[in-house]
């Protein structure tokens, strides 16, 4: 039986009175995009930020690939592998394509003048970010020294789907990647979410919009008041029935249920 490359047991998360995690489980599959879907104040932003180190849960475990992880902060799921698509793209719109690609991980020039006067190798810097956005199919960039703030929507929404591709080892999650673009720059960002699965990462796909789910969802993680209320295949059920669980309309089937 395959083994889960991300899962989590019996999250909870309580902010005062309010329970946001209610002894929630995940399990995220090898290769597989999975979708997260819920109603606002189901507990799924909670969910997220507890996998990938922005909360740390009251209770509950939390393993990759096996192993149990306890995160204090993004930097060290960072470093465990987890990339994090956020929806506000956590891009510095001052600085390059580039700079934005390596920021908080710049690679600095070889010998005294990187150890002792931390000076940056922006050359080697530039030829991987250029690299990574080539292999994304994201070359319609032209300068890769140009400001992130001089891009579209869809071409920045790239860049950061391009870095957590460049460091995600294990996991990309990606946060309402769609929430602020047109038709066309959807189309290619999901067209994206595709190439990275190609190349075997894993990725986790918040999202409320239910044809871009159904779309690209190897399966669909549907959570309710706090927890995992079920998991279908969108090749199984529709997008109402999804919503009807979802909102609660509709019992999910018992087979759903367990998985």
């Amino acid at each position: 039986m395959t083994q889960p490359v991300l899962t989590a047991r019996g999250l909870v998360k309580r902010y005062g009175r309010v329970t946001a995690l209610d002894n929630a489980d995940f399990d995220l599959m090898p290769g597989e995009i999975l979708a997260v879907i819920g109603d606002n104040g189901a507990g799924k932003s909670t969910l997220i930020k507890a996998l990938c180190g922005a909360v740390t849960p009251d209770e509950g475990e939390i393993r990759l690939d096996g192993q149990v992880m306890q995160f204090s902060n993004p930097m060290e799921a960072r470093n465990a592998g987890i990339e994090t698509v956020y929806q506000n793209l956590a891009l510095s719109p001052a600085l390059s394509i580039s700079d934005n690609m390596f920021l908080g991980r710049e690679i600095r020039k070889p010998g005294p003048l990187g150890q002792w006067f931390r000076m940056l190798d922006r050359n080697a810097m530039e030829k991987r970010a250029r690299e990574k956005l080539t292999e994304l199919g994201l070359m319609t960039i032209q300068n890769i020294g140009q400001a992130v703030e001089t891009l579209s929507g869809g071409q920045r929404q790239g860049v950061a789907v391009a870095r957590a591709a460049a460091f995600g080892s294990k996991v990309v999650i990606m946060d309402e990647p769609t929430a602020a673009l047109g038709v066309k720059e959807s189309r290619r960002v999901l067209e994206l979410i595709l190439d990275v699965k190609r190349r075997g990462l894993p990725i986790v796909l918040i999202s409320h919009n239910m044809p871009h789910v159904f779309e690209v969802a190897d399966r669909i993680h549907v959570h309710r008041l706090g927890r995992r209320l079920c998991v279908i295949n969108p090749k199984d059920y529709t997008m109402s029935d999804a919503v009807a669980f979802m909102t609660g309309a509709k019992e999910p089937p018992r087979e759903a249920v367990a998985a």
